[in-house]
């Protein structure tokens, strides 16, 4: 399942609008919403870039949107250790943890762009 229809229509966008940036009917854009054509690799990218979201969200794969604004709640990551073994981390140490998790993320997009 793709995300097409929800980001055009977030847009007000009509499948006309999307057929134009793709250089396609909107017939076949209806059929890449409903599943009943799968969207060219090249579309995809486009359409990425377009709505300024991830590949595998537009492709349903994950729920985050754009890695960019990503925001991470320390608060809640657990890795494995007891709360009894740290002391609270620092908002240093979050800012620190929310910037490592978003170059791993960003970096995982690129090397499954180069796929």
């Amino acid at each position: 399942m793709n995300r097409l229809k929800l980001l055009r229509e977030e847009k007000n966008l009509l499948q006309s609008d999307i057929g134009k940036l793709l250089g396609v009917t909107p017939n076949a854009i209806g059929y890449y919403e409903n599943g009943k054509r799968d969207i060219p690799t090249e579309y995809i990218i486009k359409l990425a870039e377009f709505f300024e979201v991830t590949t595998d969200y537009i492709l349903g794969k994950s729920d985050i949107r754009n890695t960019e604004n990503l925001v991470i709640d320390t608060d809640k990551i657990n890795i494995g250790l007891s709360a009894k073994d740290y002391t609270e981390i620092t908002d240093s140490q979050k800012k620190q943890i929310e910037e490592f998790a978003k170059f791993v993320l960003k970096d995982n997009l690129k090397n499954k762009k180069n796929k």
